[in-house]
């Protein structure tokens, strides 16, 4: 799982010109990624992680400050540019896989007390946000707790 981190003033997720998520307040837009061999146990490590990561001001986290999350699953996170000029998207976990994991990550954030606000999965979304900062982080599950 990968997920590109940015703290936000402001935040909305639209498709054919209807907003369909949205930060009511500043807060943490999630673009999330999933690959094969993600499961429901690293979706609820990562949102654990993500709830607690002390990136807003003071130090304080998301769940310290009740901060708002938007999450927008993005397949692109995992393409693949090492070979000619058109990325691979075989890292990238297909829609029937991935759909459930999203939503089980967005469960665990909501279980553990976060406001989460969602794009619409396989949709032709367009982002838009203030970044705050700005700050922008990538967190890799391999990375933070080994590859499987």
């Amino acid at each position: 799982m990968r997920v590109v981190v940015q703290k936000a003033l402001e935040a909305q997720v639209s498709v054919a010109g209807e907003v369909v998520g949205s930060l009511p307040s500043p807060g943490l837009v999630l673009l999330v990624g999933i690959t094969h061999e993600d499961d429901q146990e690293v979706m609820r490590r990562m949102a654990e992680k993500l709830w607690g990561l002390r990136i807003l001001d003071g130090e304080r986290s998301a769940s310290d400050e009740q901060a708002p999350l938007l999450v927008v699953s993005q397949f692109t996170l995992y393409a693949n540019c090492r070979k000619g000029r058109r990325p691979s998207w075989s890292a990238a976990a297909p829609g029937p896989v991935s759909e459930p994991l999203v939503e089980h990550f967005v469960a665990c954030l909501r279980e553990l007390g976060a406001h989460v606000e969602t794009g619409r999965f396989g949709a032709d979304m367009q982002v838009g946000l203030v970044n705050d900062g700005p700050v922008t982080i990538l967190l890799d599950s391999d990375e933070l707790f080994g590859a499987r």
